[in-house]
């Protein structure tokens, strides 16, 4: 079983989490300005990478909040977790993701 570090309850077993989505795409500043096809793009297509990836999460049955974490998507090592918005901490946290 994956031990997921919630930046706000710490470790806790993957099945309190929800996973929500790929961490990476940016929303258009103005969806009314792109084209149809862009916002599709955006709203449905994702990579499906094999290394480091950034990732949404969903603390359910704890804090209920969303946080980013940095997993490996072919070992399940975690480099950090964190608020949106938020950088990770630490010296090493974020250099795997790159």
């Amino acid at each position: 079983m994956m031990l997921i570090p919630c930046p706000w309850c710490g470790p806790r077993p993957e099945t309190e989490f929800t996973f929500g989505e790929d961490a990476t795409p940016v929303r258009p500043a103005d969806p009314a300005a792109v084209s149809d096809q862009e916002w599709t793009d955006y709203l449905y297509f994702r990579e499906n990478p094999k290394g480091w990836h950034k990732e949404l999460w969903f603390h359910g049955a704890g804090c209920h909040h969303w946080f980013v974490v940095e997993r490996h998507t072919v070992t399940h090592e975690i480099a950090a977790s964190y608020p949106p918005g938020q950088e990770p901490k630490g010296a090493d946290a974020g250099e795997a993701a790159e």
